[in-house]
């Protein structure tokens, strides 16, 4: 998977389900996706924090992708995110996040986006080994890429995002070897969420630790 910002409580779901995770970062950053940005709610309603970058990532892979600190984002997603979640009941629990979003020694966004997943796995007390693609030296493009890192792992089994099953289909490399492909079967369930009366999904992991606490989010991207 793509190293994203602040991901979603169904990217630890992935994680969980792995063996090896590997960090697929030695491919075409884009411009507009998940990468560099992600949703948190800001006075009850829906919100996009984006990272700004250099104007020189849209012609590079995203582990060369550089953050534009011209731009005084830290400081705003900092406090976005602690206004809108300091009087949360765990709110403690994650809050070392911005920490690692306001050390400005990380001027790649690899390094923020795979600082805060580690310090998530941590505190969710998940365990697993990780890989940066880039140091296996694959090539390929999509689904043959995918097929090499596999085997330069000496896997025989590929845990997938259900979102990328019609282009794993279509490229039908997978149907030359005998990797059995297991898809996401991620349930994204309604939790209370404070302040809110209709529950907002596909938010940051953040929010749903905020609102239910270590074990309760253990046992969310368990289900």
């Amino acid at each position: 998977m793509q190293p994203t910002y602040l991901p979603w409580a169904g990217y630890f779901n992935l994680i969980l389900n792995a063996d090896i995770f590997v960090f697929l970062d030695d491919v075409q950053f884009e411009k507009q996706s998940w990468q560099n940005r992600n949703k948190i709610l800001i006075d009850s309603k829906e919100h996009l924090l984006s990272i700004p970058v250099s104007r020189k990532a849209f012609n590079t892979t995203i582990k060369d992708v550089v953050v534009d600190d011209t731009q005084k984002w830290r400081k705003k997603h900092i406090s976005a995110i602690s206004q809108n979640y300091c009087g949360h009941k765990y709110y403690e629990n994650f809050k070392p996040v911005l920490g690692i979003i306001n050390d400005v020694s990380h001027v790649n966004l690899i390094d923020i986006n795979i600082r805060i997943i580690h310090f998530i796995c941590e505190i969710l007390s998940i365990k697993k080994e990780f890989i940066n693609s880039s140091e296996l030296f694959c090539s390929g493009t999509r689904s043959e890429k995918l097929v090499n890192i596999i085997q330069a792992l000496k896997c025989n089994r590929y845990y997938s995002p259900i979102g990328s099953k019609n282009y794993i289909n279509n490229d039908a490399v997978f149907c030359n070897t005998d990797i059995d492909i297991n898809y996401q079967s991620f349930i994204l369930k309604d939790y209370k969420q404070k302040n809110i009366g209709s529950f907002i999904s596909h938010l940051s992991i953040i929010d749903v630790i905020a609102n239910l606490g270590i074990l309760g989010t253990q046992r969310y991207i368990r289900n």
